[in-house]
């Protein structure tokens, strides 16, 4: 059985495109190789496959119910323990979840990063701490764009008719709110790195790293 001091698990949430995954990436690069690991909230999307194609893409993916929280928890308290998981590979083109896992080993950092992180209160309690970032809707939108155009295989038309059906509704109704959740909030992340040097030295810290 894998043994190992209790790893500080550190939650990244937001709005789409509001720079989650920046934060994740500038701070393990801070912390250094072997420090930390990042753990995607949407490798969690519920598997789509017993649908039809044309209608899986019609789901409300911004919705608390359109993830596998069950597993997210369950997966976080392993890694939390100090055990590794099988993390689910998601495949956004055809909204389904691969065959294969990856095996995920535990290390004294777990970054959890997702727009819905900090709206499940089942897993508040296994964090340690819990950040925010916010980012001007219509930066977020133009964010969102370019990346399901270029990395999920999605049309414009597609993609706006989205985001004003679920994804700004369910931004308001459940991220939004979320926030109140968070011990720190930070703005507008591509020109604070102030605020990446901050947080990096106190994960030092906490960490022990010198």
């Amino acid at each position: 059985m894998e043994t190992m001091n209790r790893p500080i698990l550190l939650a990244i949430a937001g709005g789409t495109g509001s720079g989650k995954t920046t934060v994740s990436r500038q701070l393990l690069e801070a912390l250094g190789t072997g420090i930390g690991l990042a753990l995607d909230l949407d490798a969690y999307y519920h598997d789509l496959g017993k649908l039809p194609l044309t209608d899986r893409g019609l789901r409300n993916f911004d919705s608390p119910e359109s993830l596998d929280f069950d597993l997210l928890t369950a997966h976080v308290a392993q890694l939390r323990a100090g055990r590794s998981i099988e993390k689910p590979i998601y495949s956004f083109p055809e909204h389904v979840r691969l065959d294969r896992t990856e095996t995920v080993h535990p290390r004294p950092l777990i970054l959890l990063e997702g727009i819905l992180v900090l709206a499940h209160k089942p897993l508040l309690p296994l964090l340690d701490y819990k950040i925010y970032i916010d980012a001007p809707a219509d930066l977020r939108f133009i964010r969102r764009l370019s990346r399901d155009v270029a990395e999920r295989g999605r049309q414009v038309d597609g993609i706006i008719h989205q985001y004003l059906e679920t994804v700004r509704p369910m931004h308001d109704l459940h991220i939004e709110p979320s926030r109140a959740m968070a011990d720190i909030i930070i703005p507008h992340v591509e020109h604070n790195p102030t605020a990446i040097h901050i947080l990096a030295c106190f994960l030092r810290h906490k960490l022990k790293l010198g």
